[in-house]
């Protein structure tokens, strides 16, 4: 195992700013382009993206079992095929690279201009090509929120909401990048109980405030993972808004589940923050009463104390934040979700994308949803240009941002930020 903590005092030579969220401990991945270059593979320090492939053709990352075509690549997948060894020996390189007493390409000018480039002057693209993607349900405060509103309060969890980590099959086509606009969706809703159906635009749009991790390649089909294997098959984290449309939901769930309500957009953050980039952040999860069965049974601290936010901007308003919440809440954590995944013999692949569910706190400003927020729209949300939301409307910006932070050192993932437009 790496001595994560030995980076916690490092220091790079080039100027990152106390507040940024690409400090020389994160050094995310993701994939860059401009006029000037093709996509490509690229990392991140401070207001700098970092050229891999460039960086691969000069030497630099010589003699780390890596080639050319891991690098010249629209897509991170290809990378990914050098498994949670790989990932961690090309982190450690730039780390020591970029480290303020490392002069190798420091005192190289003309190797630091080609390399280093200012990230207003790059375009980030998907970072991945994306399988399969599952969407968990593992906040118990989401969970209870949401049986509270519709169900009976004193029997808010069904029953086997405390044994499994409650998860479905989600539509991989369309998950989207941070900065795509959204189009209202369209379906079948029921508002009024004693009336038919009705179709139209979504009246009750909301955001989900999630994170995500995705996997490298797995076991073969029939093979399970444990929850003590489950970190060697975990490449990172992105943030993950999952656009919900409630309306269309309740009408459509019975007997299946959600369907068009989720699978016409969800959206990630650019930059895949790494598993060993935020060990130090590692913290102890909820106590998990019944006791789950062995195979969801783990050791250690696996939460994981990620600070999240959700901000609303109408049209041509300014930013209110309505939301602040944290990863750590998560009742069942990523090992049980992977574990529980697979122990059926379902095989994963690199780039499969797995989603947490709506993440919530137990104070109402931690709700990770509008439809908490504003308890079914009972309690509407004030901005500050005195309008009022029980759901999201047409032009309305979502922004979520996630960091992580620790005896001065922090740890983020940017934001993934969606524009709502109207219904096509």
């Amino acid at each position: 195992m790496t001595d994560f903590a030995k980076h916690f005092q490092k220091k790079s030579w080039i100027e990152v700013a106390e507040d940024s969220d690409f400090s020389l401990q994160n050094i995310p991945f993701g994939i860059i382009k401009n006029k000037n270059f093709a996509p490509r593979v690229a990392s991140r320090i401070g207001d700098y993206a970092i050229d891999l492939l460039t960086l691969f053709e000069f030497g630099y990352l010589d003699k780390l079992g890596f080639n050319k075509d891991q690098f010249d690549n629209n897509r991170l997948n290809k990378l990914m095929k050098s498994g949670k060894n790989g990932s961690r020996i090309l982190r450690e390189r730039l780390i020591d690279l970029f480290e303020i007493s490392n002069e190798e390409l420091q005192k190289n000018h003309g190797h630091r201009e080609k390399v280093l480039i200012p990230i207003n002057e790059v375009e980030n693209e998907m970072p991945i090509q994306i399988g399969d993607y599952t969407d968990f349900y593992s906040s118990i405060e989401h969970a209870t929120n949401v049986g509270t509103m519709f169900r009976d309060p004193n029997n808010a969890l069904l029953p086997n909401w405390k044994y499994i980590p409650v998860g479905y099959h989600g539509r991989a086509s369309s998950i989207i990048l941070s900065g795509t606009p959204i189009h209202r969706p369209k379906g079948q809703q029921k508002p009024n109980e004693e009336e038919p159906p009705v179709f139209g635009p979504s009246k009750l749009l909301d955001f989900e405030l999630e994170m995500a991790f995705i996997t490298f390649d797995g076991k073969p089909l029939g093979d399970s993972i444990s929850t003590a294997e489950a970190e060697d098959y975990i490449f990172g984290m992105v943030i993950f808004n999952d656009w919900s449309a409630r309306d269309i939901q309740k009408w459509e769930y019975v007997p299946l589940g959600p369907f068009l309500a989720k699978n016409f957009a969800s959206s990630i953050s650019p930059w895949i923050v790494t598993l060993d980039a935020l060990e130090p952040f590692r913290t102890a999860g909820p106590k998990q009463d019944p006791k789950v069965f062995p195979y969801l049974e783990y050791q250690g601290d696996k939460n994981i104390d990620i600070k999240l936010s959700v901000e609303l901007q109408a049209e041509n308003g300014e930013p209110n934040v309505i939301c602040e919440s944290n990863y750590k809440y998560m009742y069942w954590n990523q090992n049980q979700q992977l574990a529980h995944h697979t122990i059926n013999g379902c095989n994963i692949k690199g780039g499969d994308i797995y989603a947490s569910g709506t993440i919530s706190g137990s104070e109402p400003s931690s709700y990770g949803s509008m439809l908490e927020l504003s308890w079914r729209g009972t309690k509407p949300l004030k901005l500050k240009d005195g309008s009022e939301r029980k759901f999201i409307q047409d032009h309305d910006t979502i922004t979520m941002k996630a960091h992580c932070e620790k005896d001065g050192v922090r740890v983020g993932f940017g934001e993934v930020t969606s524009k709502v437009l109207p219904a096509k």
